[in-house]
């Protein structure tokens, strides 16, 4: 796919129109919305409803710190 097709002398390259892993809609994977998955998902709302979440959500979130146990004395 990469014939130049369109108007002018740079037209459109179609190297850069990608299918949705999800929805099956052809997109630009430059203008995609999702900054980690590009190249798979056309927007985050296809990749949080086919992963259940998204990777920028997921690199944003801070891991919950877990309590720390208590020291467990010796039994007689």
């Amino acid at each position: 796919m990469d014939r130049i097709i369109g108007p002018g002398g740079a037209g459109m390259n179609l190297d850069n129109i990608k299918v949705c892993a999800r929805c099956g809609v052809r997109y630009d994977w430059r203008k995609s919305a999702s900054s980690t998955l590009k190249m798979t998902y056309c927007s985050s709302l296809c990749e949080s409803a086919d992963l259940g979440f998204t990777v920028d959500a997921l690199l944003r979130a801070r891991r919950a710190q877990r309590p720390e146990p208590e020291p467990v004395s010796p039994t007689v």
